[in-house]
């Protein structure tokens, strides 16, 4: 069963387009700028206190269970190292959540005017 519109004819017949091409008016709150994606996420320090321990929490829940695996079946398989990596990697992820290395280096140039 062949579909009689394609993407040629929509792209070619705008005018039967239900979307409006216009830019919307803003709703009266400050944008974020574009710059600095996700500024709220970094400035709350509970939220990347809950959001990266969990991640930590997660990655020792995964290692635990892979070593459960290692300790019944005595061989190490590939699946196990995978889960293994798998773990160590969301761990890594909460702390660098966590400690917002990047958040930091930006914070410096900030307060210094630019010449």
């Amino acid at each position: 069963m062949k579909s009689e519109l394609s993407w040629d004819t929509l792209a070619l017949a705008p005018e039967h387009s239900t979307m409006s091409t216009a830019p919307e008016e803003p709703t009266g709150r400050a944008a974020a700028p574009a710059s600095q994606p996700g500024s709220k996420f970094r400035s709350c320090w509970s939220c990347r206190l809950v959001s990266g321990g969990g991640l930590i929490l997660a990655g020792a829940y995964v290692f635990m269970e892979a070593r459960n695996v290692m300790r019944r079946c005595g061989t190490t398989s590939m699946g196990t190292v995978a889960q293994i990596t798998f773990a160590a990697s969301l761990a890594a992820w909460g702390i660098v959540i966590i400690a917002d290395p990047v958040g930091k280096a930006q914070r410096k140039d900030v307060g210094t005017p630019s010449t």
